[in-house]
Formats: structure tokens, C-alpha cells, sequence
């Protein structure tokens, strides 16, 4: 167990929009954030994110193998330039989600990190949520919660983060504790930068529409955008969450658009999703504040701003860094994890009860170019 005051505790995440690999520092005790430490990120090469995106939708095989080395290696580097750590909270990569049938899965050895690093990683946060009932996800809630404490949040706002899939966090500050009835409210929106993402790399061979530039001079199809708000997923009742590829038929949808229409089509898809999913929040946010790689696109928030009855802004208007706020997540839920506190509740994940999940590896063989040289020939 960590001792019972603030730890420097490091995160790393790798989203579902494949683009590399997040870490941050976070100064917190696992109930209250203190301060944030450095940060770093590594891109996935384009060789690297192909092998990736060869493992999606599968459980078992060697593309998952090949998948986890990338994942691994790139992790190690990464993770090993910081100084000092206490405490390493690993999500690895998801590869398939579906809680309901087969559970989650997120390829990556924490226990080979934890070697590799000499340091203790808690790893595999999502199982236990699914095991009792809950989709697995988001996870980043209880983060969240603490992070309108730490901007002096006294209404409630809303945090949406926009990455390959889109989630949001309405939370009321004016609770003392995450796992308490009314504080939180949290699940997927729906598609958000996966589609487009897919869409400009398979057409550009390009990672992004960067500044939603390509979607600006498009034209929104708005039959297709109906005919994708009819889809049974945005009349569920939350907690819910989605695979990365939930929505692959929009594919199909905007095969025959040019790259300009089809971008501006999809765009426009992610932003009502998120407009469906504020019919659920217990009353309207007084903002709403938007991490993830799409609050760079200038377009997406554009069209948020116009469709949303309240505020939108980025969380950088308030001080936090909205490329690392998912490796910061991970940091702060290790602490949680390691302190036998919840991680996640029914109106988080959907789980039966307030649960704590995770699984900590602590190193054990003490050498570090030996255990280089594990994870290399895993």
C-alpha cells in the first residue's frame, strides 16, 4: 500500500484514435488532485499504427501479440524518462469492447512494465467493472470529479472528451464524495474522431483533419446524419459505452462523398451525439468543458457551440492540459487503486455497486537491461 499522503504518480494512455502514446505526472493522494508534474507523448509510427489497427476487433491470435510489443516497447520508452515516480497506472491499448458478450480487452503487460521500470503498475482497470456487471467504461470520471475541485467548480459542469469515441462527465461538485448517488453521471457519446480519422487515412493518408480544415469546406449531409441519430444506441438509457468501431456502417454511409462532404458528414455526426447525450444529464451543465484531440477541431466545436445550450470551451480556459487529462486520469486512479478505494459506480459504468478495479504488479526481479530485454523478446 502507498503511504497515506500525496504521491508522484505517473499515467499513460493509448487511445482509440491510434495516435501514440500519453504520459503525465499528477501529485494527488487519490482523493484530491495537489498539482500536475511534466508530461510527454510519443507518436506511433505509421508501421506501428497499421499493426495496431490489425489487432481491432479481435481476442485471441498473433495480431495481438504483434499489437502488444508495439504497445510495450513504445510504453517502456516512454515511461522511462520520468524521474522519480512512485506509482505507474498502465491502460494499455483496447483492442474490442463488448462488455455485454465477451468483456474488454486491453492488450499490454502491466507486470513486464512494472519489471522494465522497477517500479510498482497497476494495469487492467476495467476488468473488475465489467466482472460485476458494468460496461467497463469511462473510467475517467472520478477524475474528473476531482478535477472540478480543483478548478473550484460550485454548479455543475460537464467534461466531454472527444477522442476516437466520445464521452462525457456531467458531475456536481456539490457532493463531498464520486461514488455518492447524484454526484456523477457518465457514458459514451458516440463516434467522435475514429470515423473521420479513418476516413482521411484510408482517402489522404493523413492522421487527421487537422483544425477540421477538410470539414470546413465540405457540405453536411443531413440525411445521413438523421438516419445515424436513429440508431438504437442513443435512446439506451446511460451508463453506456461503445466499441471503436460500434459505428463502422457510416463507412458505407459516406463512401460515395467527396473527402471535403464526407469529413464535413462526420463531424457533424460526432457533434449531434453529443447533443443527444445532454437529454440525459440530470439538469443543464452551466459549461462544458472539452478535452481530447477534437477540441482542436475548429469545426467539431464550432458546431457545438451553435447546437449546445450552454457554454463550450476547452478545459485549457481553466488551466489543465487537454492532451494529457487521460494519462492524468490513469495516474490518479492508480493512487485509488493502491489505497483500496472505488474506481468506479453505477452511475459511472453501470456496474451493480461501487467498485475499485485494477490490478497492481510490483517488480520483483530487480534488473533493468535484463527485463529490457524480456519485453523485447516477449
Amino acid at each position: 500500500m502507498l503511504k497515506a499522503n500525496i504521491v508522484k504518480a505517473l499515467g499513460a494512455m493509448s487511445g482509440t484514435s491510434l495516435d501514440g502514446v500519453d504520459a503525465a505526472v499528477v501529485f494527488t493522494d487519490g482523493e484530491r488532485i495537489e498539482a500536475f508534474g511534466e508530461f510527454d507523448y510519443r507518436a506511433y509510427s505509421e508501421a506501428e499504427r497499421e499493426t495496431l489497427r490489425a489487432a481491432l476487433g479481435h481476442w485471441e491470435g498473433a495480431a495481438l501479440d504483434l499489437a502488444a510489443e508495439v504497445v510495450e516497447n513504445l510504453h517502456a520508452e516512454v515511461l522511462a524518462g520520468f524521474e522519480d515516480i512512485e506509482i505507474v497506472g498502465f491502460h494499455g491499448q483496447t483492442v474490442a469492447h463488448d462488455p455485454k458478450g465477451r468483456g474488454t480487452l486491453q492488450i499490454g503487460n502491466g507486470a513486464l512494465l512494472a519489471e522494465v521500470l522497477e517500479t510498482p503498475v497497476v494495469w487492467d482497470f476495467r476488468s473488475t467493472d465489467v466482472r460485476f456487471g458494468g460496461e467497463g467504461a469511462p473510467l475517467a470520471p472520478f477524475f474528473h470529479f476531482a478535477l472540478a475541485k480543483f478548478i473550484k467548480a460550485d454548479a455543475p459542469i460537464a467534461f466531454l472528451n472527444l477522442g476516437g469515441v466520445g464521452n462525457i462527465t456531467f458531475v456536481d461538485p456539490r457532493f463531498d464524495r464520486p461514488d455518492e448517488e447524484g454526484a456523477l453521471l457518465a457514458f459514451d457519446t458516440g463516434p467522435a474522431n475514429a470515423p473521420i480519422n479513418d476516413l482521411v487515412s484510408l482517402r489522404l493518408g493523413i492522421d487527421c483533419d487537422a483544425g477540421g480544415a477538410l470539414a470546413s469546406r465540405g457540405e453536411v449531409i443531413s440525411d445521413i446524419v438523421d438516419r445515424f441519430l436513429e440508431h438504437p444506441f442513443f435512446y439506451r438509457v446511460p451508463p453506456k459505452s461503445l466499441d471503436r468501431d460500434a459505428f463502422a456502417a457510416l463507412k458505407e454511409d459516406v463512401a460515395a462523398l467527396t473527402t471535403e462532404d464526407a469529413a464535413a458528414t462526420l463531424t457533424a455526426c460526432a457533434a449531434m451525439s453529443v447533443v443527444k447525450a445532454m437529454e440525459f444529464c440530470p439538469e443543464l451543465p452551466t459549461k462544458v468543458l472539452v478535452t481530447g484531440g477534437g477540441r482542436h477541431n475548429a469545426t467539431l466545436m464550432k458546431m457545438l457551440e451553435t447546437a449546445l445550450d450552454c457554454p463550450v470551451a476547452p478545459v485549457e480556459d481553466h488551466g489543465l492540459n487537454g492532451d494529457m487529462l487521460e494519462a492524468q486520469a490513469f495516474a490518479f486512479l492508480a493512487v485509488r487503486v493502491a489505497r483500496g478505494l472505488t474506481t468506479s459506480c453505477p452511475s459511472t459504468t453501470g456496474v451493480a455497486a461501487p467498485v475499485g478495479g485494477g490490478e497492481v504488479s510490483r517488480p520483483v526481479l530487480g534488473g533493468g537491461i535484463a527485463t529490457t530485454a524480456m519485453l523485447a523478446n516477449r
